[in-house]
């Protein structure tokens, strides 16, 4: 038996079956157009454009995994880029255990990205890419808080809720996707952390709970969360102003 590293696999999975509800009624939040096409395939051509990313795979709606395979057949994409539609679950965890076991066994890493950041830069994807491929077992990218965040004491709609703590804002990040694991160590998250309610949404806070140690890369402004409409009109001026300056 060769006692030869593995070569690295890096493969991106993007949970996208979702509907959305807070950017209104209409299609899936991931197949709303920006400039003209689907979030969904910016966010595909986002994480092709890193060399290190070889295979995509998509979790579509269940009801829907022709209707994204179609798209992404209608869409160049680099041709050294294989992309997968597979069907998601319920859940978001659900989904993204979908894509985690269509992955093919030479797979040594895996990036989980949000199809409702279309706009992540390459160098961002990169820099995960290469935490992990450097021995760090989850990597996420995060920015520093621009405002000041107060704990609070939830109280019902429209009521004023009391100011429990302050935290320290240097010591707080935001985080954004891709986020970058070691394959094995997040099958094994899902597979022994059933996450109820808000950490569902964080593959790198199920990390986390086994006691493994993620580390933060710098993110970038621009891999903000489509979620409200006012993000949308953001990213159509983000997209403008990268279209006319060739960027893109």
């Amino acid at each position: 038996m060769s006692d030869e590293p593995r070569p690295h696999r890096t493969a991106a999975v993007i949970p996208a079956a979702g509907r959305g509800v807070r950017l209104g009624p209409g299609a899936p939040k991931a197949l709303r157009a920006l400039g003209g096409t689907p979030m969904l395939i910016h966010a595909v051509r986002a994480m092709a454009r890193s060399r290190a990313v070889s295979l995509v795979v998509v979790v579509a709606p269940s009801d829907g995994a022709a209707e994204v395979r179609n798209l992404l057949d209608e869409h160049p994409l680099p041709e050294r880029t294989e992309v997968l539609v597979v069907p998601g679950g319920d859940t978001r965890q659900e989904s993204v255990r979908a894509g985690l076991a269509a992955l093919p066994p030479d797979v040594t890493s895996v990036l989980i990205h949000d199809a409702a950041r279309p706009l992540v830069p390459v160098d961002t994807v990169d820099a995960v890419v290469e935490a992990v491929r450097d021995g760090a077992p989850a990597v996420v990218p995060a920015l520093p808080l621009a405002d000041t965040v107060k704990e609070v004491e939830p109280a019902g709609p429209g009521e004023p809720e009391p100011v429990v703590a302050t935290p320290e804002r240097a010591r707080l990040r935001a985080v954004q996707t891709p986020q970058g694991f070691d394959l094995a160590t997040l099958v094994k998250a899902h597979e022994t952390i059933a996450v109820n309610g808000e950490g569902a949404t964080d593959d790198a806070g199920m990390v986390e709970r086994l006691g493994t140690t993620v580390v933060v890369v710098p993110g970038h402004e621009e891999a903000f969360k489509v979620t409200r409409p006012l993000d949308l009109v953001l990213a159509e001026a983000v997209l403008a102003r990268r279209r006319a300056t060739d960027a893109y």
